[in-house]
């Protein structure tokens, strides 16, 4: 995951998680606009998601974040 979408994406679970609690869920859809701006980023983040780590659609932000701050 390239740094500036390991970035966004816990910025964006940092801040749903202080929104909604540790419960909260999410997909890898979070970390985008509505508008499919940046097809390369979306897929990349799709890839790490699905097939890399074969996620559910939904995880706990918690987890995700997690698993962003452990690969380093």
């Amino acid at each position: 995951m390239r740094p500036s979408l390991r970035q966004k994406a816990l910025a964006i679970c940092d801040a749903k998680i202080a929104q909604k609690g540790s419960g909260v869920g999410l997909s890898f859809y979070a970390f985008f606009a509505n508008r499919n701006d940046d097809p390369e980023l979306l897929m990349e983040a799709a890839t790490w998601w699905i097939q890399t780590h074969r996620l559910d659609h939904f995880e706990k932000a918690v987890k995700i974040k997690a698993m962003i701050e452990a690969q380093g």
